[in-house]
């Protein structure tokens, strides 16, 4: 199937997109979409590793054994993804999430545990080695063997990773396999067409400080980078430019965007006119034909081309009972530390993401799209010590240099809550999972945080870098089992360790 594209395939798909993007527009005229539902919904990919700390190439084995379609293959062999069911925002989903979360690692992590294998939840695991990150680990599956070569074949030469963060990490990949590296949380919001610019832009203005409070991918090859590296090397391993296209300003595949929105569509069209398509495979329906018999068209194109472009926030087309939906998909955070952890940082997004959309000053109207990437940066860079750009309170209107935490404990926070009782969230849930963002911003503690402190205390100990960050992974994944949020856990290792190597 891969490289049996031909020149025709190319124009053929072109087409097809703009009869698709047609479709879409006439669809949102129409007003054929989905009524307000509140349902989201969520998505964790997961590494495989074991007793030693080191990645498993297992993901066939280990998903055999779950037998359930809760969980998926990702990228690489040592890669997994859980599944929740779209919830109803509203009472004490948190908590409903939150048991069924416990319930499905667990069994997952039982199931692996027969292959010597365990779930390790995280940003990036800090073991992974160039050597594990090659086209040979990716997972046996058509569709990735396809878009590495596509991606591989649209670049025509190596990928080159630079990353220059508290070390620098320079190396090349002959393959799209280092982006498995990256594992992250995904949370989806169904919103209405008339809401979808609000929640997207509020979405992106709000990125930097998810990251801030929630980073937990510091190191990778060996090397402490940012705080959360997962994306300049989601960005890095994915880009189909070779130097001289960068000179000349063309976009990224995975890209923050350039500007705020006033409809999905915008963002559809986007990717029309910015990229050209990575798997030009055709589907059979005329889009506009189903619309003229009062069908509804799958959009297939659409959305596979959507798929291949990698925003932090993803606009989502799909189709539920026969009825068209919008989604934003939110793909900025790392997996990890715990479940609870994760659940607080989806809390904190619906809550200000709900509130800020809803505002009638709105902040992208204040914010200029520039400050919001630079912010995003500069979070991924410093993590919970980011400073970023925010509009000024008050008349004077502006924009000013904050502190991520003082911004995410004074302002943000508050208004999470206000978007949290929108929703109709349990007054126990909500400071329940709020309180857990509070408390690392009072302690400037995140996963990014504890895992570089526990790594340097490894060394202290006299242990060299390999085992230091094997002996870290460890404790990481013992901390993550036993389930306390992640700024409660004692930093450094739990026995005096023998030095080796």
């Amino acid at each position: 199937m891969a490289g049996q594209f031909d020149l025709s395939d190319r124009q053929r798909y072109r087409e097809k997109l703009r009869r698709c993007l047609t479709g879409l527009e006439r669809l949102l005229a129409e007003k054929r979409f989905d009524r307000p539902k509140n349902l989201m919904g969520l998505e964790i990919e997961l590494n495989l590793a074991g007793a030693d700390g080191m990645p498993k190439m297992l993901n066939a084995q280990v998903l055999e054994r779950i037998a359930s379609r809760d969980f998926q293959t990702e990228l690489a062999m040592f890669n997994l993804e859980v599944n929740i069911a779209p919830h109803r925002l509203g009472g004490r989903v948190f908590d409903q999430l939150d048991e069924e979360l416990r319930t499905s690692l667990a069994y997952a992590d039982r199931k692996a545990g027969e292959v010597d294998a365990g779930i390790v939840m995280i940003g990036i695991l800090p073991t992974l080695d160039r050597d594990d990150l090659v086209s040979s680990n990716l997972s046996d599956v058509d569709r990735y063997a396809l878009l590495n070569d596509q991606i591989v074949a649209a670049r025509g030469e190596d990928f080159t990773l630079d990353i220059d963060g508290v070390e620098r990490l320079s190396c090349t990949s002959k393959s799209i396999a280092p982006e498995a590296a990256c594992t992250s949380v995904q949370l989806h919001l169904q919103v209405t067409p008339e809401r979808f610019a609000g929640v997207w832009n509020a979405a992106q203005a709000v990125a930097a400080a998810q990251i801030a409070v929630g980073a937990n991918s510091p190191f990778l090859f060996g090397r402490e980078l940012w705080r959360e590296s997962r994306p300049p090397l989601f960005q890095q391993s994915t880009d189909t430019r070779p130097p001289e296209l960068q000179a000349q300003g063309v976009r990224p595949r995975t890209w923050f965007g350039e500007r705020w929105v006033t409809s999905a569509f915008d963002l559809f069209e986007e990717n029309l006119r910015y990229y050209p398509a990575l798997l030009p495979l055709c589907d059979d329906e005329d889009p506009l034909e189903v619309l003229d018999g009062g069908g509804t068209p799958t959009l297939a194109e659409l959305v596979l081309h959507n798929g291949t472009v990698y925003r932090w926030n993803r606009p989502v087309y799909g189709i539920a009972d026969g009825v068209p939906h919008l989604r934003v998909e939110n793909r900025v955070l790392p997996a990890g530390p715990t479940i609870t952890d994760v659940i607080a940082n989806a809390a904190f997004y619906y809550g200000v993401v709900r509130a800020l959309a809803e505002d009638s000053r709105p902040v992208w109207s204040r914010l200029p799209f520039e400050a919001a990437a630079a912010n995003f940066d500069a979070a991924c860079r410093h993590g919970i010590d980011a400073r970023l750009t925010w509009p000024r309170r008050g008349r004077y209107g502006g924009t000013g240099e904050v502190d991520a935490v003082t911004l995410v404990r004074d302002e943000l926070l508050p208004l999470a809550e206000a978007g949290l009782d929108a929703w109709g969230i349990e007054p126990a849930d909500r400071d329940l999972y709020l309180g857990v963002i509070e408390e690392r911003c009072r302690r400037r503690v995140n996963g990014a945080t504890w895992q570089t402190a526990t790594f340097h205390r490894a060394l202290d100990l006299g242990l060299g870098r390999e085992a230091a960050l094997a002996a870290t992974t460890r404790r990481y994944r013992e901390l993550m089992r036993q389930g306390d949020p992640v700024h409660t856990w004692p930093v450094g290792l739990p026995e005096p360790a023998v030095p080796t190597g």
